[in-house]
Parts: structure tokens; C-alpha cells; sequence
């Protein structure tokens, strides 16, 4: 038997203005096993989410306009599991709306038998490049990664196992996968990390309207509705994204001392590396910032290539715990590629590979120019940076 329910309405201007998320209240009856929501709006961009009696259910922003729950499976972006008795909420984020208004029209259908599970598809396993071969204390390594990117669970266009087996074709050792405001993939993670061999960092891209940012490591669904000081409440590695990247720029109120470390001055976005704003941005956000990169991956049809630019880590071995840990100590370097090169920082010595006729800038912003593809110098607190002849940022290290 299916029970359906029709919401009607128009948000205002006004509306978002006075509560961007907005709360839709329905009933599930005991004995439910799916839950189907489906969203029709003329105008403006409205996200969708959802929540439960006991909490977070799932969340696809404006990438979708219908989602199902049931106790076996949920669409991406979604948590499987009972659909518990009680009141539910459709959550809808009144991202864009226009001064004439948006009407919208919410069908939320349940029902005591659910739907047939969808087959799981797995792509086959890509060969790997060979790695490069970096110096590295005994006992370490240098690894290759990507810190941003994308799949089905939120705007992507790959799975989980289609994005693992692209980045060990690009000839990535790691790779976080970062939907926004959602943790659905994390459970798919570990399986495609083993099948696939690359090491899949759990995240979530925390995602509002006025700035956003990763938080790496399986410590549960970061709520967005909270303050930024309080995202990395739950443990795990907070990374400011994007922080110039056009209307997704980084806007939101955080004292100083709640201020991550973790910055991602190097995006995709970054397209013209003699632009020094990120630069500047960082200097000022705190002084021992950690700079990241990501490639803010969502569609091999996109201008972004997944593993541009390259974040390396000086890791123990190629676990998610291993990069997470690294990342924690400040052992990470920035290049525009896999191939490109690299300035390395190891103790108090800095290493610049593959610079031939670059300059080295320092944090006191002293300058020398590189000669040779593996130079030796000492470092000083604080990051470094490569520049090409003409200033193009061509490599960075905390």
C-alpha cells in the first residue's frame, strides 16, 4: 500500500532571507519500507535533503529532484537503512530565489514495499603509471593525491568505483572523495579502495552559500547548519576550500582562533598562477597555514582533470590513516601535476626537483633563482613557494 502527500507553496525572497533551509514536516507510519520524495519548482535553486526522527537521512543539494530511502538501499547522496516511524523533514535549501518568488510543489510518497535494488556495476581496474620516485626519509614515502573531488552521491557524474579507477589511471596513490554535505559514500569506500588499489579518503565538502569546506576523515556527517567553528567539532582534518573561487569564495564569520590550519590555495579555479590573491589570502588567514590542493573534480566532460593540481604527501605507508596522519604533522607539498615540478620540504631542508630556472620565494619573501633539478636548500618556518620566470606559481610546501 502507498500513501502519497502534496506540498504547495511559493518562497519569497523574503523567505530566504529569514531561513535559508527550510523544514517540511511528514509523517511515516510503522511498517514503512521506502520513502519517495520528488521536488517540482518553477524558477530559482532549490536544494533537497532530508532527515529522520533519529537525524540525518541524506542530502543532494540542487543535483537532484527526487530521492528513495528504503532499508536496503537509498539514491546517492541518501542513507540506507529503516525508514524509522515518526516525523520525517524534507529539507529545502532556498539557494537562489528570484524577487518574483518561487513556487514549488513537494510529493512525498511511502510505501510498504520497496523498490527493486539497483545492480552494482564495477568498472575494471586500470593499469597505474609508474610512480614517481621522490626522496623520502627511510620509512616514508612520497605520495600522490587529489584532495577534492566528486561522484553520484552529490553533483559527480561517476561512481564511487569509476572515480577510484580514474585516479589510479592518473597514477594517483590517494584520493578524497568529498560529496557535499554527505556522507552516503563513505560506506562504498573501503571495498573500492581494495578492488581498485588506491587509497580513498573519506571527506565531505561542508557546503553553503557563503563559503565551504572539507573535512577529511570518517567522523560522521559534519551539519552545515552549525557555525564554521564548530565543523571540525567531531575530530578529523578541516580544510577552507576555494577561498577566491567566484560566488562559492570563502565569506563566513570564524574567529581566529577556530581558524583550520588547512587551506586549499591551489583549486582548479587557480587559472592565471601569476594571480598572487590565494597567495595573500592564505598569508593573512593565519600565518602557519598548511596550503592544499584539489582539482574539484565532478565530470571527465569538465575543463578539470583529477589530479591537477597534485597534493603529495610524506606519509608511513599508503593507508587512509597513513595520509591523514601526514597531513595532520604538516608534511604536504602542492604541484601543477604528477609530473611537474616539486618543492619538497623535509625537517629543516627544502628540496626542489625538476626546477631548472625557476625562483624559490621565500615567507620573508627573499628570492633565489634555482640552477640544477635537484637543489638543496635550508628551509624556514613558514610556506614556500616555486615561481616560473614570468611569476607563474609552479609548486608549493608548508
Amino acid at each position: 500500500m502507498a500513501e502519497e502527500t502534496v506540498l504547495r507553496g511559493r518562497w519569497t525572497l523574503e523567505d530566504r532571507v529569514a531561513a535559508p533551509l527550510r523544514e517540511l514536516p511528514f509523517e511515516v507510519r510503522p511498517g514503512t519500507a521506502a520513502i519517495t520524495v520528488r521536488l517540482i519548482h518553477q524558477d530559482g535553486v532549490i536544494d533537497l535533503g532530508c532527515a529522520g526522527p533519529d537525524g540525518f537521512r541524506g542530502w543532494s543539494g540542487g543535483a537532484r529532484d527526487e530521492y528513495t530511502i528504503t532499508t536496503a538501499w537509498a539514491t546517492p547522496g541518501y542513507l540506507p537503512g529503516e525508514p524509522e516511524p515518526g516525523v520525517w523533514h524534507v529539507w529545502l535549501g532556498l539557494h537562489r530565489v528570484p524577487p518574483e518568488g518561487a513556487p514549488y510543489e513537494v510529493t512525498i510518497t511511502t510505501s510498504d514495499t520497496p523498490p527493486p535494488t539497483p545492480a552494482v556495476k564495477h568498472p575494471p581496474a586500470s593499469s597505474r603509471p609508474a610512480r614517481r620516485d621522490l626522496p623520502a626519509p627511510a620509512g616514508t614515502r612520497w605520495l600522490a593525491g587529489d584532495l577534492h573531488a566528486h561522484t553520484v552521491h552529490s553533483d559527480g557524474t561517476l561512481t564511487v568505483p569509476e572515480l577510484a579507477a580514474l585516479a589510479v589511471a592518473q597514477g594517483l596513490d590517494f584520493l578524497a572523495v568529498t560529496d557535499h554535505n554527505t556522507v552516503s559514500h563513505h560506506a562504498e569506500l573501503p571495498a573500492a579502495s581494495r578492488r581498485l588499489g588506491v587509497a580513498l579518503l573519506p571527506g565531505q565538502e561542508v557546503t553553503t552559500d557563503l563559503g565551504h569546506a572539507n573535512v577529511f576523515g570518517d567522523v560522521g556527517w559534519v551539519d552545515f547548519r552549525r557555525p564554521s567553528a564548530d565543523w571540525a567539532a567531531h575530530g578529523g582534518l578541516m580544510s577552507i576550500n576555494h577561498p577566491l573561487g567566484g560566488d562559492c569564495a570563502w565569506r563566513r564569520p570564524m574567529p581566529p582562533e577556530a581558524r583550520p590550519r588547512f587551506v586549499e590555495v591551489w583549486h582548479s579555479s587557480w587559472w592565471d598562477r601569476t594571480w598572487g590573491a590565494p597567495l595573500s589570502w592564505a598569508e593573512l588567514w593565519r600565518p602557519d597555514v598548511v596550503p592544499l590542493g584539489g582539482s574539484d573534480f565532478h565530470d571527465p566532460a569538465q575543463h578539470k582533470t583529477l589530479g591537477e593540481p597534485t597534493t603529495w604527501v610524506l606519509a608511513e605507508d599508503d593507508s587512509p590513516d597513513a595520509v591523514l596522519a601526514a597531513m595532520a604533522t604538516g608534511r604536504v607539498a602542492v604541484s601543477a601535476g604528477r609530473n611537474a615540478p616539486v618543492l619538497l620540504r623535509v625537517d629543516d631542508e627544502l628540496l626542489a626537483l625538476d626546477a631548472d630556472g625557476t625562483v624559490l620565494v621565500r615567507p620573508d619573501g627573499r628570492r633565489h633563482a634555482m640552477r640544477g633539478d635537484h637543489v638543496r636548500l635550508p628551509a624556514a618556518p613558514g610556506a614556500h613557494h616555486l615561481e616560473s620566470a614570468r611569476n607563474e606559481v609552479i609548486a608549493l610546501c608548508g
